[in-house]
Parts: C-alpha cells; structure tokens; sequence
C-alpha cells in the first residue's frame, strides 16, 4: 500500500510486533495514539516516534527525564479533550496552552501537535475547528484528528494525521477483562 505512518493504540501490543517489522521495513514512522502509562513511558519513548496522547505534566516530564536517558526526541502531541467529556483523557481547550508552554519551556520537549478525538455521535467539526485554533495559536503544524468515521470533516478543518485502522482492518477485538 505505500503506507510508512503507523499508529499504534497500546504500548505492550506495540513492543511485540514493531521491532521486527522495522527492521525489515526501513522508513516506517510509529505514533503512539493510545493513552500511555507512567510505568510504560521507558518503553514508548523506545519504541514510538511520536507520543499523540500527552495529557498533563506528570506525564510530560517522565517522558522528557527518559528521551533525555535514551537519546531520543519524539515528537510529541497534546491530546485536548475537546468535548469536555469526563470519561476521556485530555488537557481540557483551556488549559491547553498552559501544558504546551510546559512541556516546550520546562521539559523541552518537541511538540509538535495536538490530537483529539471528539465526542460519539455528535458533528464533529466545531470540536476539529477548535483543536485547529489552539494548534494555530500556539504554532503546532500537526493535527492527528478524525477516525473511519469522520476523517473527510477531519482533513477539511486540516487534520495531518487520521485513524483510519477500523477501516483497513476491520474492528478491533475488545481487551480481555
């Protein structure tokens, strides 16, 4: 398919299958786009080119101490919960700004995006507008937003990168509890 930009949802799954695939497909660029755990940050940092799902400082500063350890720079993303939605992950739009400074000035992290994923079963383009406004306001040239669902709204409002995985794959099977 020509396809070189991977994302990747769970870290354990990822550490299992990419080494490999890389080492036999030079060029492949891997995202992290799923939440990452403090205790999984030694490995994602690792593995992942870009870490989509950045969502407070605690985070950010176990991420900036291993890059710092490993060598290496990932490109990092602010996850924003645009919709506000209290079951999701994400630094809410308003304080957005305050965790890019952070992890740009104390960190000195490499940001350079935001992703979201908005609410279910609701138009999403005023919440890809505003991810777009933070991510103009603040310089970020990246914007991971839209899914198989959604991703023609996403790129009209300027999406860099969608998730299109449920669309090539199919559905991925649930977690075992």
């Amino acid at each position: 398919m020509g396809l070189t930009v991977f994302g990747e949802n769970r870290v354990q799954e990822a550490v299992t299958k990419w080494p490999e695939l890389r080492s036999r497909n030079a060029g492949i660029e891997l995202h992290l786009i799923g939440p990452l755990q403090s205790n999984k940050v030694r490995q994602a940092v690792g593995l992942f080119d870009a870490i989509e799902s950045v969502d407070r400082a605690k985070l950010a500063r176990a991420i900036a101490e291993e890059a710092e350890k490993q060598g290496r720079d990932p490109a990092i993303y602010i996850q924003v919960n645009v919709g506000k939605e209290p079951q999701k992950s994400g630094v809410l739009p308003a304080e957005a700004p305050a965790l890019i400074r952070e992890c740009r000035e104390v960190y000195q992290l490499n940001v350079q995006g935001l992703m979201c994923i908005p609410p279910a079963g609701l138009d999403p383009c005023a919440h890809f507008a505003c991810l777009r406004s933070i991510a103009e306001d603040h310089g970020l040239p990246a914007l991971s937003m839209g899914m198989s669902a959604d991703y023609l709204q996403a790129i009209a409002q300027g999406a860099t990168h969608v998730r299109v995985g449920s669309s090539i794959f199919g559905a991925r099977a649930p977690l075992a509890q």
